[in-house]
């Protein structure tokens, strides 16, 4: 409908111009002595509107061939940002295709463009980084660190490949760079717990994981298992005297202190250090908390001295701790060995061969017939004796 409108205009215009020509008598006369030229109006309008059409070409393209260089430039950078963008896009993907050749090779195109530079180089320095080529990585990372807009992302990738690398010293560098800058952020605070626990840094472990936790950025499982690996090399630092132990113990929060595998930690060390009266106490918290044999070995081990009021509680806690675990293995030597030291030689083979006759473990065998060799021995029964010292060489080999 358009169309015909306009066609319809158009011809009207014709008819118009046609008819107005035709009824135009007039004349125009251009002299210029000697000479003269005698022209009809409508001829002159015609010539005057063709001499306009004609500059205004001219015009045009000498505008258009002054604004060519121009032009040229921009298609050329227009193009160069397309191939840019589209080398940019493929290092992407090739990357987490994990064809890191391609995706570095499609980086260093699209680092030609400035704009795509900074991200292009962290693309290749990840490709270089898995293709174990360590020098070009950071070749691409040194490339940008005069690129303050990119700064962390350069700080937090480093971190990341340097944790992987193993490079734990060097990846807590860039962690104290990025917390100098303020960048305090969830996924930093996770790679700078991997490169502490890496560098074995158990203090610094420690304080982040009680941060991740607040922000409920650990799973339970790994948060309990990785401050149970902190406080075990605390514990176990051997540099520690018996008042750093005591220290260490005590800043341990009480809630994790009830654990299990905590206490054994400390029992052991304490134990070391011959402060055998904490280590019962410690003990004896910790099962009223959480049944656990490792518990009963660190128990035995800090028996009392003989004839003391001590020992004479560890027994009787043992014989009340037997009503809920009867068939406990490691139960039955505990109290069976600490008879033995209060030379109650009746009680304690009783519950020794108990446990001898419960054990699975290799372990609990070799002891139970040990002790029970220990006991004949010190009763004079020397075959009795032999046969057990026997049993506890089989049960070694085995």
């Amino acid at each position: 409908m358009r169309i015909f409108i306009r066609l319809l205009i158009l011809f009207s215009l014709a008819v118009g111009l046609a008819i107005g020509a035709r009824f135009n008598p007039g004349n125009v006369v251009l002299f210029f002595p000697p000479y003269r030229l005698d022209l009809s109006l409508n001829l002159f309008l015609f010539l005057l509107l063709v001499l306009f059409v004609a500059c205004f070409l001219v015009l045009g393209a000498i505008n258009s061939a002054r604004k060519m260089p121009k032009k040229v430039a921009a298609y050329r950078h227009s193009k160069k940002e397309r191939d840019s963008n589209k080398a940019l896009r493929e290092s992407i993907r090739t990357l987490f295709e994990g064809r890191f050749g391609y995706a570095e090779k499609a980086a260093i195109r699209a680092a030609e463009l400035p704009e795509n530079a900074s991200i292009a180089a962290l693309i290749g320095a990840r490709a270089a980084h898995h293709m174990g080529q360590f020098e070009r990585r950071d070749g691409w990372m040194s490339g940008i660190e005069a690129d303050a807009s990119h700064k962390v992302a350069r700080l937090v990738s480093m971190t990341e490949l340097l944790v992987d690398q193993h490079q734990s010293e060097k990846a807590l560098e860039s962690v104290r760079e990025l917390q100098a800058n303020g960048s305090r952020h969830i996924q930093v605070l996770r790679w700078a717990l991997k490169a502490n626990q890496q560098a074995r840094k158990w203090q610094e472990v420690l304080k982040l994981v009680r941060t991740l936790d607040k922000h409920h950025a650990l799973h339970p499982a790994l948060s309990s298992r990785l401050k149970e690996l902190s406080y075990e090399d605390l514990l176990k630092d051997s540099a520690n005297d018996a008042e750093s132990v005591r220290r260490t113990w005590y800043d341990i929060p009480a809630s994790d202190r009830k654990s299990a595998f905590v206490a054994h930690q400390a029992a052991l060390a304490f134990n070391a250090r011959g402060l055998f009266d904490e280590a019962r106490t410690i003990v004896e918290k910790a099962l009223q908390e959480e049944w656990d044999e490792r518990l009963l070995r660190d128990y035995r081990d800090a028996a009392a001295p003989e004839g003391s009021a001590a020992l004479l509680s560890q027994i009787e806690n043992c014989e009340k701790w037997s009503v809920e675990h009867p068939t406990d293995p490691e139960l039955a030597l505990t109290l069976g060995v600490l008879c033995l030291r209060q030379k109650l030689w009746g009680k304690a083979q009783r519950h020794m061969e108990q446990a001898l006759s419960d054990a699975i473990s290799g372990r609990t065998v070799r002891e139970s017939n040990l002790k029970l060799a220990q006991l004949h021995e010190a009763l004079g029964q020397s075959d009795e004796a032999a046969y057990h010292y026997r049993q506890c060489a089989i049960a070694t080999t085995l």
